[in-house]
C-alpha cells in the first residue's frame, strides 16, 4: 500500500530543514487540561524522528470550530504544554501560524526544535483551501509531512493544500493507519466479515452498500439491527428503529444475496422496558419481543453466531457496538465478540481492523483494543475510507 505514498523513508538528509507537519491535536480538554492524550501520542514517533534527525520540527493543527475568527478558546496554547509532556521533549508556541508571530518563533529555532503553531482555523482561508493562505503556510517551510488521517477527509489549507506546493510525505501514523486499511478492505485476506452497529442506519447507508460489495458476511447490531428486523416484518416493540428507512434496508440485503454476501441479524435481544443501567430485563428470541419492550443488546445465541463468523474470518472490520453498551448489562454482547475478536487476534488467526468514535470506547470498554490488529482514532475518515470514497488528504499524497 505504502508503495503508492512517499513516506518519511523516501525524505533525505533533513538537518536544519523546516519541517511543516500536519497533525490531529483535536483533543478533549477540561478547564484548560487535555483529558485524553491518544492522539498526542499517536503523533509521537513522527515528530521524535524528524527531531532526532535533526529538523525543525513545525506543527500545523487545528482545534475545535472557531469559524475563521482569532478565539482565545480555541487556542492550541494549553495543548502545547500537553505534547510537551506526552512526548518528553520541550515544544514551543507561536501565537499565530502565519505571519510575523510564527517566522520570528521560527527563526529562533535550533535543528531538533519542535514548535507548535496556533490553531490553522483561526484563519478563514483554512477550510477554504484558499491559495493565499496556503501560500503563506507554505513559507514557513521547506517540507510537508501530513500525519494526520483523521483529518485526511477534508480539502483544507493544511491537509490537502500543502501537498500541491510543496514535497509531501506520509507521516507515520498516516503511513500505518493506510497500511492497516489496506489489510482491512483494500486488499485482504478472504473471508472478509464486517460488524457495523450502533444506533441509525440513516448515518451508515454509504458504507452499508459498500460493504456488502466487498466483505463475505455483514453483521448487523445496535439500533441498527431493530431497523432491519422491522423491515423483514419482525415486531421489535418500542425499539429504536427507523421504521420509514424500511426499504433502504430491503435494498441493502437485496443487493447484499446479490453479492453473495451474508447478512446476519440477532437471533435474540436482551429487551427492557426502561433504558437505565441495570433495568429489569429478560432475553427473549428474536420473534417474540414483548410490544411494550426495546431490544437493548443482543442475545446470548447472537454472540454465539458473531463469535462463529469471526472464527471462519480472516480479517475482520468492525464498526460501531452490537447493542447499549454504554449502560451494564446490555453491553454483554459487544464486549463478548470483541474479546473473542481479540483473541483469535492474539493467535494470529485474525487480522482485526477497528475504527469510528463509539468503536474505540466500546473496544476499550471490553479491554480488547490493545490486541486487535489496528484501532483507528480517525471517525469521519475512518467511515468515509470504509465507504469507499476517496480521502482529499490521502489522494494528494500518492506518487
Amino acid at each position: 500500500m505504502t508503495a503508492d505514498f512517499k513516506t518519511l523513508d523516501d525524505i533525505g538528509d533533513i538537518r536544519g530543514k523546516r519541517v511543516l507537519v500536519r497533525v490531529d491535536l483535536n483533543v478533549p480538554m477540561a478547564d484548560g487540561k487535555v483529558t485524553d492524550t491518544t492522539r498526542i501520542e499517536r503523533v509521537g514517533p513522527t515528530i521524535a524522528e524528524l527531531s532526532d534527525k535533526g529538523a525543525k520540527v513545525i506543527l500545523l493543527a487545528h482545534f475545535g470550530r472557531p469559524k475563521g475568527e482569532a478565539n482565545p478558546e480555541f487556542s492550541l496554547e494549553p495543548v502545547a504544554k500537553a505534547t510537551a509532556e506526552a512526548l518528553g521533549r520541550a515544544v514551543g508556541f507561536a501565537g499565530d501560524c502565519i505571519g510575523g508571530k510564527a517566522a520570528s518563533a521560527i527563526a529562533a529555532m535550533k535543528d531538533g526544535d519542535v514548535l507548535l503553531l496556533e490553531n490553522t482555523r483561526f484563519h478563514k482561508g483554512e477550510e477554504k483551501n484558499d491559495p493565499d493562505f496556503v501560500r503563506a503556510l507554505a513559507e514557513n517551510g521547506d517540507i510537508y509531512v501530513n500525519d494526520a488521517f483523521s483529518a485526511a477527509h477534508r480539502a483544507h489549507a493544511s491537509t490537502e493544500g500543502l501537498a500541491h506546493v510543496m514535497p509531501a510525505y506520509a507521516g507515520r501514523t498516516m503511513q500505518a493507519e493506510l497500511e492497516a486499511l489496506e489489510k482491512g478492505l483494500g486488499s485482504p485476506v478472504k473471508p472478509v466479515v464486517a460488524i457495523v452497529g450502533g444506533a441509525k442506519v440513516s448515518t451508515k447507508i454509504d458504507l452499508l452498500m459498500n460493504l456488502v460489495k466487498k466483505v463475505d458476511a455483514l453483521v448487523i447490531g445496535g439500533g441498527m439491527a431493530n431497523t432491519f428486523l422491522a423491515a423483514r416484518g419482525t415486531e421489535v416493540g418500542k425499539s429504536l428503529a427507523e421504521h420509514d428507512l424500511a426499504r433502504t434496508a430491503k435494498q441493502i440485503m437485496i443487493e447484499a444475496a446479490e453479492a453473495g454476501c451474508a447478512v446476519i441479524l440477532p437471533v435474540d435481544g436482551v429487551v427492557a422496558r426502561e433504558f437505565r443501567a441495570n433495568a429489569p430485563n429478560e432475553t427473549v428470541a428474536i420473534d417474540a419481543v414483548p410490544a411494550d419492550a426495546m431490544i437493548l443488546d443482543a442475545g446470548p445465541k447472537s454472540v454465539e453466531v458473531v463469535n462463529q463468523w469471526i472464527d471462519r474470518a480472516a480479517t475482520l472490520v468492525w464498526n460501531g457496538p452490537l447493542g447499549a453498551f454504554e449502560i451494564e448489562p446490555f453491553d454483554r454482547a459487544t464486549v463478548e465478540a470483541a474479546r473473542h475478536a481479540a483473541g483469535r487476534t492474539r493467535e494470529g488467526k485474525l487480522v482485526s481492523v477497528a475504527g469510528g468514535g463509539d468503536t474505540v470506547a466500546a473496544l476499550n470498554h471490553a479491554g480488547a483494543a490493545d490486541d486487535f490488529t489496528y484501532v483507528s482514532t480517525a471517525g469521519g475518515a475512518f467511515l468515509e475510507w470504509m465507504e469507499g470514497k476517496p480521502l482529499p488528504g490521502v489522494e494528494v499524497l500518492k506518487r
